[in-house]
């Protein structure tokens, strides 16, 4: 007789296997794609991911896990949470309104087609995005207001769930968590207490799970890793509250409430007392805890155990597994207990059958999110005596761990012998300030931009000829030198004081340097969607890191030829590789940081050596490796900066480093940044309207400073009024001499007509400041 262990699962990759919403998206974007044709696609999609599953054996399958663009903004569209600027009436949120809240709303043509940008119509700015927790999936920003009211506003949970049924799928509903839906949140207008709006927030979920089971659903599943942060007594009275409510005005449903990204901590019994019928908890992340989370769990209660890692792409390790799972079961019986992916997979790839090319002793020590389906089913059959699959996994495990792949000995003598004096610049800032203003010439608020420039239809083409063996070497360089100087004299003629090369070479600012770096392996299709349309292929960082040869000198120093003007060496660093790669767990991530800041440190200086003087090391992805809990914070901090001064601190006082943050919460790391001792610091502003800037008014912030000024993840075009205000604004927070101007991020996934417009409006709105009044301070 079979176990009763029940597999589950709690999200799935939305893209589809070969991407096939993302292009229907961008279609549909661009006026391409019809609105029929978009859902057509959805469809597919939806149902392609539930007939996998269900061929693989999940008991329990979620629907609504697929998004159109956000999770956070299909909540926000639930409850019709939808801000005033974007004239919504009701009573349910359309696409345009949906998609407006994500990207924005570009003016109408005869607004924006004036070089000057002159005019305040120019279009409706979207809703801020932010890091999902510690990951690097981006999420919309609810926006919230004293007296909010919310009503039903989306259908999607039913209709998706409806859809399944259709199939014969009877799937479980997800849905975001109220606790963690308000916490994310962020107040405009008059500041208050945003519990009041928990009531009207509550009435709108009891009527959606009311349809849900009127359809005859059964389980629903709410994710709370609100619980992985740390609370306050009113947020975990809130949450109980909340759940005390919807269970009893719903008696009908049975509730999952689940929880991942950490361990529980203090908010363990809390968790414990959710007045539902089953918990779900990250097992890789709360093993220590799961004894003392079943003593404080009555006996009616499922425990989910998120025994395969949702985030990484290694395998399972079975004989653990197992080992949580019988002793879990010997304490609560197999009906109270299933197993699960410790979150949704949408953090991961979608299946190894696509990676035909990567070296087959690495792939065998992964799992995609198809594997992991395979996992899970494997998992229960070796609970249930299949001591063969034990057996295979355990030898997996150990080829991995033994493999001369992996350790480098040169490699870890070079990280022991770091020092102290290595992680220091010669000169203090001011001294350096001085150095690099006499070499460098540049004016008041100097004007640059990020790194990338748009990367054509052309380009794209040519990249995909030249790994396809259509053109030679010879043939694509020549491409990428001419397309390189083009945009070197464009910046030039619109007045750039500091410019870049573009980055045509490049197709993803952490892929490009890891496919020069030995330790990592790359895939074919390892798409992993980042926010919205936008997907990433993240590297793979097996072994350990090392340089084999200079990486960017060769398409910089090209760039350089072009222009009297300062031309930037664009770098990615060492904690933004690190944090946007599946990185290998057999060794600290402090210790594959060094290993990394290293590799960048020797760019670094071939880079100066090549007479480059101003040199950006990016790292967007500080503040997301943050721990999620703030007790962990300083020991995180303080390897992480050591890594950036360790890449960067190896060059003379007259070489300008950079460095660009953007999309994330830096508010209550600015002191941390300020460690980093990079001599100008660009960060995202515009979405918020200046108010990361904040941070600079109670802290007295050394070096300089480049707000962005208008946001790139929309398609509307800011005018030079628009750019000019919040220039304004940050010179009340800053001195004049501390301010760079420049957008919030780079400029690849926009299309060249509103790139010229918008850096032509930035430059002339940098040209007007200059000539009002001095301000700052």
């Amino acid at each position: 007789m079979g176990s009763q262990i029940l597999i589950h699962n709690l999200g799935y990759p939305r893209m589809g296997a070969h991407r096939q919403l993302k292009k229907s998206l961008e279609a549909f974007w661009r006026g391409a794609e019809t609105v029929e044709n978009l859902h057509k696609t959805a469809s597919e999609v939806r149902r392609g991911n539930w007939l996998q599953q269900k061929d693989a054996g999940i008991d329990l399958i979620p629907a609504n896990d697929f998004s159109f663009y956000d999770h956070v903004l299909d909540t926000v569209a639930l409850v019709g949470a939808v801000p005033a600027r974007f004239g919504w009436k009701g009573p349910r949120v359309d696409l345009p309104t949906y998609f407006g809240m994500a990207r924005g709303e570009a003016a109408a043509k005869e607004d924006t087609s004036s070089k000057g940008g002159s005019g305040h119509s120019d279009g409706v700015h979207a809703m801020e995005m932010t890091k999902w927790f510690d990951t690097n999936y981006h999420y919309i920003v609810p926006e919230f207001y004293e007296g909010q009211k919310f009503t039903l506003s989306s259908m999607k949970v039913l209709e998706e769930f409806q859809e399944a049924l259709a199939l014969g799928i009877k799937t479980k509903p997800v849905l975001l968590g109220l606790g963690t839906f308000l916490r994310l949140g962020k107040i405009h207008g008059k500041d208050f207490d945003r519990s009041q709006l928990l009531p009207g927030l509550i009435e709108v979920y009891v009527e959606a799970l009311r349809h849900l089971a009127n359809a005859k659903a059964e389980w629903v599943q709410f994710d709370e890793p609100i619980f992985a942060l740390d609370m306050t007594e009113a947020e975990r009275h809130q949450v109980l509250r909340t759940y005390a409510k919807l269970t009893e005005a719903v008696p009908e449903l049975k509730f999952l409430v689940a929880t991942y990204f950490n361990d529980l901590g203090p908010n363990l019994a809390t968790f414990a007392q959710l007045p539902v019928h089953g918990l779900h908890v990250d097992a890789h992340r709360s093993e220590k805890e799961l004894d003392e989370l079943m003593h404080r769990l009555g006996p009616e209660k499922i425990l989910s155990l998120g025994l395969i890692h949702g985030r990484d792409i290694w395998r399972n390790d079975y004989e653990r597994s197992l080992k949580i799972i019988r002793q879990t079961v010997a304490q609560r019986g197999e009906e109270k207990v299933w197993i699960a992916p410790s979150s949704s997979l949408l953090h991961v790839p979608f299946s190894l059958r696509y990676e035909q090319k990567m070296d087959p002793e690495i792939k065998s020590w992964m799992a995609f999110a198809e594997e992991k389906l395979v996992e899970l089913a494997e998992l229960r059959a070796a609970y249930e005596g299949k001591s063969d699959l034990v057996s295979r996994n355990r030898e997996l495990h150990e080829a991995r761990m033994h493999s001369a792949r992996i350790h480098s000995k040169q490699v870890k003598k070079r990280a022991e012998g770091i020092a102290e004096k290595d992680l220091r610049r010669d000169s203090a800032y001011a001294v350096r300030r001085e150095a690099q203003r006499d070499h460098l010439r540049l004016p008041d608020l100097p004007t640059t931009t990020i790194g990338s420039f748009p990367q054509t239809e052309a380009v794209r083409t040519m990249r995909a000829h030249y790994r396809k063996g259509k053109i030679s070497v010879a043939e694509y360089e020549a491409f990428l030198e001419k397309e390189t100087a083009r945009v070197t004299r464009w910046q030039d003629e619109i007045g750039l004081d500091v410019l870049v090369h573009g980055e045509y070479e490049r197709t993803d600012m952490v892929e490009y340097f890891g496919e020069q770096l030995r330790g990592f392996v790359f895939t074919e299709n390892g798409w992993v969607q980042s926010y919205g349309s936008r997907c990433v292929k993240p590297p793979i960082l097996f072994g350990d890191v090392e340089r084999a040869k200079p990486m960017t000198v060769r398409w910089s120093t090209f760039a350089q030829t072009q222009t009297r003007k300062p031309m930037k060496g664009m770098l990615t660093g060492p904690i933004t590789i690190l944090q946007w790669s599946f990185v290998r767990d057999d060794q600290s991530r402090a210790e594959t940081a060094r290993q990394i800041a290293l590799a960048i440190r020797d760019e670094v200086r071939d880079l100066e050596t090549a007479g480059i003087s101003v040199i950006q090391v990016d790292e967007p992805a500080l503040r997301e490796g943050l721990p999620l809990r703030r007790a962990d914070w300083a020991e995180y901090l303080r390897w992480s900066v050591d890594a950036f001064r360790l890449a960067t601190a190896g060059v003379a006082d007259r070489t300008q480093i950079h460095t660009h943050m953007c999309y994330c919460e830096f508010n209550d790391i600015i002191v941390a940044i300020a460690g980093l001792d990079a001599d100008v610091i660009s960060i995202e502003s515009s979405r918020s309207e200046m108010e990361l800037l904040e941070a600079f008014r109670t802290f007295r912030y050394p070096n300089e400073v480049g707000p962005g000024v208008y946001d790139i993840h929309s398609p509307r075009v800011p005018s030079v009024e628009e750019m000019s205000g919040l220039l304004e604004k940050a010179l009340q927070v800053l001195p004049r001499q501390q301010v760079w101007v420049n957008p919030d991020c780079g400029l690849k996934t926009r299309g060249w007509p509103e790139v010229e417009k918008s850096l032509t409006n930035m430059v002339a709105a940098a040209l007007a400041t200059r000539k009002g009044p001095a301000a700052g301070g």
